[in-house]
């Protein structure tokens, strides 16, 4: 082959050896790209913290292979309604921020997640030893009820915190299953049936819903149409 021949082809091999991993590259960087915005997409605004489905999806794959460890919680803030009629909305969001920052903090520090549910309403997903559950639900509910300066006022939220723990439940016992189970036993704290760091039983995890909510949420006595 001609000397300017192989030249030529040399050229065109070193070209295309640096254009292939330059093109993956930018497919690499434009793949993680999407990805984070898709995750900034699933998580609140006002917390930062992921959603109810992205907690599920923890949930179920944490049952399959940690089901001895695994603690499903739901805390509610209570009296939300009360700040937002008298400091406004806009002081609400402060307090359901600060609450949703500091379960988020206090779950990841044990390598678990936490999310919003919805409202004044958190779920969270972590593995302890059962015998630690009292201990760790109390620890967590003084945090989450340290004052928070809103403008001035020193508020003092309350948080009612129920617990399903994996290995109270049957097997089969499904992501939503063990969330029902957290949410019958923050309603049972929260009502005061039950004292606080109660964690659910099977009654509680299959309970009847009422047209698709647990009983005693708004909505729940609306008659069937």
């Amino acid at each position: 082959m001609p000397a300017a021949a192989l030249l030529r082809q040399r050229s065109r091999t070193v070209i295309l050896a640096v254009t292939v991993p330059l093109a993956l590259a930018a497919l690499l960087a434009d793949d993680v790209r999407v990805r984070r915005q898709l995750d900034a997409a699933r998580r609140d605004p006002l917390t930062g913290l992921p959603g109810r489905d992205v907690l599920t999806d923890r949930i179920e794959r944490l049952s399959r292979t940690y089901r001895a460890q695994l603690h499903v919680l739901v805390a509610d803030a209570d009296g939300l309604k009360s700040v937002n009629d008298t400091l406004g909305h806009a002081a609400g969001d402060i307090l359901v921020a600060t609450i949703g920052h500091r379960l988020g903090a206090w779950a990841t520090a044990r390598s678990g997640m936490a999310a919003r549910l919805g409202g004044d309403e958190f779920g969270a997903a972590l593995l302890l030893p059962p015998t630690a559950t009292a201990r760790e639900i109390t620890g967590l509910r003084d945090i989450l009820e340290q004052p928070v300066d809103i403008a001035g006022h020193l508020l003092r939220p309350a948080v009612s915190i129920g617990v399903a723990r994996a290995v109270d439940l049957p097997d089969a016992a499904s992501a939503s299953r063990l969330l029902r189970g957290a949410d019958m036993a923050m309603y049972r704290v929260k009502t005061r049936e039950k004292p606080a760091g109660y964690t659910a039983t099977r009654q509680d995890a299959y309970t009847p819903t009422v047209h698709g909510r647990r009983p005693g949420r708004p909505g729940t006595h609306l008659p069937v149409g």
